[in-house]
């Protein structure tokens, strides 16, 4: 059960009581009558083999609102789409699911970079991307959702509440962020949003003063969620990141194109797991490691375009002020943890702290050596103003796949 205190800049919607997720889903068939839904899946096929999976089919079976249902697959081979096909083919709803490394879709991407607008490197990012394009082209949803494929405590309430805010034509809501608290097995967990992106939010507030930005994204309760829902229109104009920056990408990119009175967030779940990625000290290139510094620079690509200039003895202040702020939560996360009777490991804690002030300097350093780098995926306005047919190719594209592959028999 949540509070109901308003923190922030933005409005947050709150679990205030146990409605039952049927009469909310009663709601939503209303609603979509005039504003159909959707929702957008990211998916790697190795997920097709995880605990989370069958449970989130079985739950979206039964969502009797959602109209349209696209899945971004990520590292299939032709066999492993096939596969694909037949778990997605139990669910009600119009499902299509883009085979990201199949030919006609690699095809696409091929001629989209030879105009310089394809996404740079694969990942979340660039599935969501192409999935959103799918949405945009295909014209069937109004309010879309999205939420991650290796949620472990995955209920279709959760879906419920997450669309509500932007489906509901009395709300002038255009696009909603999911929060909830990331506890599990009797701890605590969501280690870089605890530990990284609150401290470094509230270090840079102490160097550079109250920026709008810098309170904006201080306002999410959870800004690494990766569940979101949204207007169609937003899916026209945003300019997404690839990386592991995705989330504060788009969050940077609503409060460029809405006012704040446009965006909020809501509680989604009582209890949430997934999938945990590893540390990974050793090896920038991976896990929590690649992940912080990926979103570092997110946020000092978006502090440089309001003006903020930065320079190695700034990065240095940050990294300093960042590691005593993040020491002093965990020393706050480990009294919370206690209170609760939960487990909290103060040693891990204060090696993951470690690592990210590490990855403060390395993602400034980074940014002062790359100052023309272009992290963003053009916007789907300007790759359809540069390429008109891009729409019906990647709807032909993703219809032939399916209707190639869905009558074949497996490989045995």
């Amino acid at each position: 059960m949540g509070d109901f205190y308003q923190n922030g800049i933005i409005t947050t919607l709150h679990h205030l009581a146990d409605r039952p997720t049927e009469a909310l889903e009663a709601e939503l068939c209303q609603f979509a009558r005039h504003r159909p839904m959707g929702l957008i899946l990211p998916c790697l096929y190795s997920e097709l083999q995880t605990p989370a999976m069958p449970n989130i089919l079985r739950h979206l079976k039964a969502v009797p609102y959602l109209g349209q249902i696209v899945i971004g697959l990520d590292r299939a081979t032709e066999d492993e789409y096939r596969e694909a096909l037949k778990h997605f083919a139990q669910l009600p709803q119009d499902v299509k699911v883009l085979w990201n490394d199949g030919p006609r879709l690699r095809a696409l991407d091929t001629a989209l970079q030879r105009e310089g607008l394809a996404p740079r490197e694969a990942g979340k990012g660039r599935n969501v991307w192409y999935c959103m394009g799918y949405m945009l082209a295909s014209g069937q949803a109004e309010a879309i959702a999205m939420h991650d494929c290796d949620i472990l405590t995955y209920d279709r309430r959760l879906l419920a509440r997450l669309i509500y805010p932007v489906a509901n034509p009395a709300f002038s809501y255009t696009f909603c962020k999911g929060y909830y608290a990331r506890v599990a097995g009797g701890k605590i967990n969501g280690r870089v949003s605890r530990l990284l992106v609150t401290p470094l939010l509230r270090a840079l507030k102490r160097i550079f003063g109250s920026l709008d930005y810098l309170e904006y994204l201080d306002s999410y309760r959870y800004p690494l969620a990766g569940e979101f829902s949204f207007r169609r229109d937003v899916m026209t104009d945003i300019r997404i990141p690839s990386d592991w920056g995705l989330e504060i990408g788009v969050l940077s990119e609503m409060t460029r194109n809405y006012s704040n009175n446009r965006l909020c967030q809501v509680d989604i779940a009582d209890a949430y797991d997934h999938k945990h990625q590893p540390l990974s000290p050793e090896d920038a290139s991976r896990g929590l490691s690649k992940m912080s510094i990926d979103i570092t620079k997110a946020v000092f690509r978006k502090l440089a375009t309001q003006g903020i200039v930065f320079n190695q003895e700034t990065f240095r202040s940050i990294k300093a002020t960042y590691f005593r702020i993040a020491l002093d939560f965990v020393e706050t996360y480990r009294n919370d943890a206690m209170i609760n009777g939960l487990k909290l490991d103060v040693h891990q804690e204060e090696q993951a702290v470690e690592l990210f002030a590490r990855n403060i300097l390395e993602a400034g350093q980074h940014f002062l050596e790359h100052p023309m780098e272009a992290p963003f995926i053009p916007s789907w306005n300007r790759v359809l103003s540069a390429v008109p047919d891009v729409w019906s190719r990647l709807l032909a594209a993703v219809e032939a796949d399916m209707a190639e592959h869905a009558t074949e028999p497996a490989h045995g």
